[in-house]
């Protein structure tokens, strides 16, 4: 008998990791198995289960932290919209809540699809109880041997507590994708070369001139050695692979409200000299712009409810810690920790500079202390973000590779189970300094695109590898495609999908890659889901 999909039975698990522990492992309960387990908690993993459970299965939800929206709720509150008509379903649903939460009831200009990460994560909250979906956070997966297979079938996931999970289907919704690589998927990492995929945006970009420089400068002391922060290079030849990945950071939620601002402090491990090629750009900056920097030119806030603003990247030296997030895709639970954590103190230590140093201009230094953290965001890690900003890491090799020619020339497909719109974005990969006696950032990729469609395969693991497993997160894209389907709204639509094909696949005894697409495809219309440019011409779905 199916479980009412309303019911409330949200189940919450607080286990702590005890990974070393054998006896706590041996005592661990093996969970009574499900429909459908879904691994990371992010704000496509939230969908994904919601669909799901309003299909009628049994949910589990495991995420490795304590928070619920990946990204949605850890900072990026300037949502990536782009052209607001093809963004449908419950990705929809989700920032019309969130709009109506400020007494907004329409979705028609980008202010109104920015809110507050604590009401986020309040309506995701919400949606998975009143789902009945269980919810278990701080369950990773355990880092060797994590999932069980029978043959091409994934059994089950193993935590780090000892626990066993067992369904009938599984997601990987994380953004690293350990559960994906435990199953033994295929996936690939960093940038392919140009010839790979007929890309001519592939690769290394030598000359772009967003987030650059906007004058040469030596990255070189008076003693001519190399500052921090740049990479002695090679850069690379144009149009080369490599295995690097675009930049990481913390998107910061400020205030400049007296009442709920937190004042700037000094973090420990602070060191100053790893600014010193920011500290002599801001030097010559009035020079060559004929004018004082300000907080605008290193970073870029967004106006959200409440004097409170999402701060990102902006500029040649800002909050993207360029050229430390390559090995994080990779790397080992260890080291991720220790890149995550050198990536907070990067950015505690960023802002601890423009906040203090003697070497920033007076007036932007006294505009930086102008804002602060908000006292009421993040509480339970002082006011500091609670995701990193993974832009990229793992990428599926599935059964459909999305690569650039379906953001420009190819952008229908019959096989839809969403649509994109936002511009190809790579942030910077590396700053490496020239052989001219300069310093360039290079990676950026700002190309914009026209409304595409997404193609089903670009969910699903080859069958030959596993039949039972869905990946709307590391999706199979190209470096360059996923550079513009990575953001929020699409993972949610993806994951709207992923929830749906779940129940199909376990009503029709079926692998994921053999569920009927039409049949897909008009269950999510039936949702408002926005599939194909001329559903999304006519408004149709749309409120």
């Amino acid at each position: 008998m199916k479980r009412n999909p309303f019911r409330p039975l949200c189940v919450v698990s607080g286990l702590l990791f005890a990974s070393t522990a054998v006896s706590a492992l041996a005592a661990a309960p093996a969970a009574p198995p499900v429909d459908l387990v879904v691994y990371g908690g992010t704000a496509s993993g939230v969908v994904t289960a919601y669909s799901a459970a309003r299909e009628g299965l049994h949910v589990v939800l495991l995420e490795p932290g304590g928070h619920l929206g990946g990204m949605v709720t850890g900072g990026l509150s300037a949502t990536d919209a782009a052209y607001f008509k093809i963004i449908g379903g419950y990705a929809r649903d989700f920032y019309r809540e969130a709009a109506a939460h400020y007494g907004v009831h329409k979705l028609d200009a980008h202010e109104d699809w920015l809110s507050e990460p604590k009401v986020g994560e309040e309506i995701f909250n919400t949606w998975l109880k009143r789902a009945g979906v269980e919810v278990h956070f701080h369950e990773r997966v355990k880092e060797h041997g994590g999932v069980s297979k029978k043959g091409t079938h994934v059994v089950s996931i193993t935590t780090e507590d000892g626990r066993v999970w067992a369904a009938k289907i599984f997601a990987d919704c994380s953004y690293e994708g350990d559960v994906m690589a435990e199953a033994g998927v295929k996936y690939t990492v960093g940038r392919e070369g140009e010839e790979t995929y007929g890309e001519d945006l592939a690769g290394v970009r030598v000359d772009t001139p967003k987030h650059q420089f906007l004058w040469k400068i030596s990255p070189r002391d008076e003693n001519g050695k190399l500052m921090p922060e740049v990479d002695p290079g090679p850069m690379g030849a144009n149009g080369a692979g490599d295995k690097k990945v675009q930049a990481y950071n913390f998107r910061m939620i400020l205030t400049d409200d007296p009442a709920n601002r937190m004042p700037w402090t000094k973090p420990k491990g602070y060191d100053a000299a790893r600014f010193a090629l920011l500290a002599k750009y801001l030097g010559e900056w009035k020079e060559h712009m004929h004018r004082e920097p300000n907080f605008h030119d290193v970073m870029n806030p967004v106006m959200i409810p409440h004097r409170e603003a999402d701060f990102n990247n902006n500029g040649a030296f800002s909050s993207d810690y360029i050229g430390k997030s390559w090995t994080y895709p990779d790397a080992s639970y260890a080291e991720r920790k220790r890149i995550w954590d050198d990536h907070l103190l990067y950015t505690q230590s960023f802002l601890w500079f423009l906040a203090s140093d003697p070497r920033v201009p007076q007036p932007l230094r006294d505009e930086v202390n102008s804002w602060g953290r908000a006292k009421d965001e993040f509480p339970d890690t002082d006011g500091w973000p609670n995701q990193l900003y993974i832009r990229e890491g793992r990428r599926m090799v599935g059964v459909y590779v999305m690569h650039q020619a379906d953001l420009q020339t190819d952008r229908t497909k019959k096989d839809s189970i969403a649509m994109g719109s936002y511009n190809s974005d790579s942030h910077n990969i590396q700053r490496v300094a020239t052989p001219d006696g300069g310093v360039r950032n290079e990676g950026d990729v700002q190309v914009s695109v026209k409304p595409y469609e997404i193609a089903f395969g670009t969910i699903l693991p080859k069958k030959d590898q596993t039949d039972n497993l869905l990946v709307p997160v590391c999706l199979s894209a190209s470096h360059v495609a996923y550079s513009s389907v990575r953001m929020e709204p699409q993972y949610m639509m993806m994951g709207q999908a992923a929830g749906v094909t779940a129940a199909m696949a376990i009503k029709g005894k079926t692998a994921v890659q053999d569920v009927d697409v039409v049949a897909l495809q008009q269950r999510l219309r039936s949702q408002k889901a926005i599939l194909h440019l001329e559903q999304e011409a006519t408004g149709s779905g749309v409120e």
